[in-house]
């Protein structure tokens, strides 16, 4: 059976910890999300949220952000592994938990082919290695 548990390692919570998804610029998006990604030395992926004010007040954002965690609780499973993922919705999106579902699960896979060189596409073939960085 699988386990659908969201235990808070799977956190992303400190600001250095964001600045340095941020700061390698690899993103993708749709019109229900911007994810902003980087690889991780764990076999698992973490996420951080970021809704900003700009979506409404503080009922609002905590409903786009309950959305957002339980997307990723359900699809964790699917989702490549050794990744930071930072979520961030669009404004006036109107999505509901599916949306941010099929959202997440393509856009992950998207940016893990980008940087996880290994990722196969569902094809089985290598996937492209356009953007892969070694770090210093």
């Amino acid at each position: 059976m699988t386990q659908f548990l969201f235990p808070k390692f799977r956190h992303l919570r400190k600001a250095g910890e964001f600045q340095h998804v941020y700061g390698l610029r690899q993103r993708a998006g749709d019109s229900h999300l911007l994810i902003f990604a980087a690889a991780n030395s764990h076999p698992y992926t973490r996420i951080g949220l970021s809704v900003s004010k700009k979506h409404g007040n503080a009922v609002t954002r905590q409903r786009i952000k309950r959305l957002m965690r339980e997307a990723f609780r359900l699809s964790q499973h699917e989702i490549p592994g050794g990744l930071d993922l930072i979520l961030i919705p669009r404004q006036d999106s109107g999505a509901g938990l599916e949306d941010y579902q099929t959202s997440l699960l393509r856009l992950s896979r998207k940016l893990a082919r980008r940087l996880l060189p290994e990722i196969r596409d569902e094809d089985g073939r290598p996937a492209a290695q356009g953007n892969s960085r070694e770090g210093g």
